[in-house]
């Protein structure tokens, strides 16, 4: 079942259920999903690797805001922020842990024989195909640098 078909029925039992802060995110997601559509053009569903991409651009964004909330002692804002990321985390794969990651970046270095750092990049672009949407890239960012350091 595609992300926009599974949006719609959360959203019908949202407003069923008369969860406001459910039914915000999801609206957000679904608003995404229609840019994200007409932005090319046409009337396609995107690809599911964009629809985890556009997911964890939303939570990124929330935490950001929740994160400045927290910052200047405003927990009315923030909670609102906080419960909105896990209505969207339902609709992402499982993330992995640091460990997990680590392991998976490490194998990439020793199969490419990549040394130093001058070859971050070319190991991103493996760690992040092979990763996508099971970790975020801050995370594969800072162990990719960590172990060619």
């Amino acid at each position: 079942m595609s992300l926009s078909i599974q949006i719609m029925d959360e959203i019908k039992t949202a407003m069923r259920a008369k969860d406001t802060v459910a039914l915000e995110a999801l609206r957000a997601i679904k608003s995404e999903i229609l840019l994200a559509q007409t932005a090319t053009g046409s009337k396609e569903e995107i690809t599911a690797d964009d629809e985890i991409k556009l997911l964890q651009k939303l939570v990124k964004t929330r935490k950001d805001s929740a994160k400045i909330f927290t910052e200047q002692n405003r927990m009315d804002l923030a909670e609102p922020e906080l419960a909105q990321i896990a209505v969207i985390e339902k609709f992402l794969p499982a993330q992995l842990s640091e460990a997990e990651v680590e392991a998976v970046i490490a194998k990439i270095i020793s199969e490419t024989g990549a040394s130093g750092i001058a070859s971050m990049g070319k190991v991103m672009g493996l760690a992040a195909a092979q990763l996508g949407g099971t970790a975020e890239g801050k995370t594969i960012s800072t162990i990719v640098k960590k172990l060619l350091t």
